[in-house]
């Protein structure tokens, strides 16, 4: 059965316990998993290849359930046509309170797996296409609308411009601009500008890169040559958290292959090449559970940079220099 994206709330969990997730819009996928799956705890991720090479312990652990188990999600990443006897498998069994989305990248029309779904009113199949410059707009316009916002058709198009047709970083430059409002601050074209980092000073997106490189001496250098405001440094604590999340999907993603410029040359959306070196860099230093603890970190240096915005300079110099010197359990 096809649904399209937004036919979400179509879906009954205790009839489609399959659900395939196909396309490169990672940003719309989020959303919908979000939407489908309301308590996050209840969530197994699994790459395709750790399922096929343990197919029988997989198999075994979704079928065994006790009684009193909430309803769990297996999320499997990377799905292919590789998988697809195991799914067969799986949907002739009592699946009960677990449902298995499959998430893959672009499937063509003669993917048997995609077929599968297809055809099979039990299953789901959704395709998430690439979002273009109308859907991001429509998607800035409710956003701000739904937070009472009040920004000019041309600062959507300047922030939306700027996404490079990206909708999870659109996301990310919105929720920046609706923690700006909240401080009472008027957002203008040159306020946006500012948050959006489309002004000419990269400081800040290097500031991070060479924290998380542990490049200490261009640190030291760079807060010595900014002198960064009390807003800046939200922006920079979110920027951070988005640059974590990502380092954490590609060091996941070297861990399984142990290639560094396959990990680079697969990354999405792909990496710029002037950011390549230092990527890598990065990847060496941080293991994904070094990167759990930082994005925690960081949680919880938002936190108190909100309670006492007045001493946010001191809070985040200090949380940048305790990174940049921290050990962490490295690949090389």
């Amino acid at each position: 059965m096809i649904l399209k994206s937004y036919e979400i709330n179509k879906i009954n969990q205790k009839i489609n316990n399959l659900i395939l997730f196909y396309g490169k819009n990672e940003g719309l996928k989020k959303e919908a998993l979000d939407l489908l799956i309301k308590e996050k705890n209840n969530i197994s991720n699994f790459d395709e290849k750790e399922i096929l090479d343990n197919e029988d312990n997989f198999v075994e652990n979704i079928l065994s359930k006790s009684l009193f188990e909430p309803q769990k999600f297996i999320v499997i990443k990377r799905a292919t046509d590789k998988i697809l006897k195991i799914i067969e498998n799986l949907h002739q069994k009592d699946l009960e309170d677990t449902s298995i989305i499959l998430n893959s990248d672009n499937l063509e029309k003669k993917s048997k797996l995609r077929s599968l779904f297809e055809k099979d009113k039990k299953l789901v199949c959704i395709p998430f296409y690439p979002d273009n410059d109308q859907t991001l707009s429509k998607l800035a316009y409710n956003f701000l609308k739904d937070k009472k916002i009040s920004i000019s058709p041309s600062n959507i198009n300047l922030i939306v411009n700027k996404c490079s047709g990206d909708r999870e970083t659109l996301i990310n430059e919105l929720q920046k601009i609706e923690f700006f409002s909240k401080n009472g601050k008027k957002i203008n074209s040159e306020n946006i500008s500012k948050l959006i980092n489309l002004n000419e000073n990269h400081s800040i997106s290097e500031l991070i890169d060479n924290c998380l490189a542990k490049n200490k001496k261009k640190i030291i250098v760079i807060l010595n040559e900014n002198n960064f405001s009390n807003e800046e440094c939200i922006m920079i604590i979110r920027s951070f958290l988005i640059k974590a999340k990502k380092l954490l999907a590609l060091s996941k993603t070297f861990e399984t292959n142990k290639n560094i410029d396959l990990t680079i040359s697969s990354a999405k959306p792909p990496i710029f090449w002037k950011e390549k070196e230092i990527t890598k860099q990065q990847i060496y230093k941080w293991k994904p559970n070094n990167i759990k603890q930082l994005i925690y970190a960081l949680s919880e240096t938002e936190l108190q940079i909100k309670k006492n915005i007045n001493n946010s300079i001191n809070v985040i110099t200090d949380f940048i220099l305790s990174q940049s010197l921290s050990e962490t359990n490295s690949w090389i």
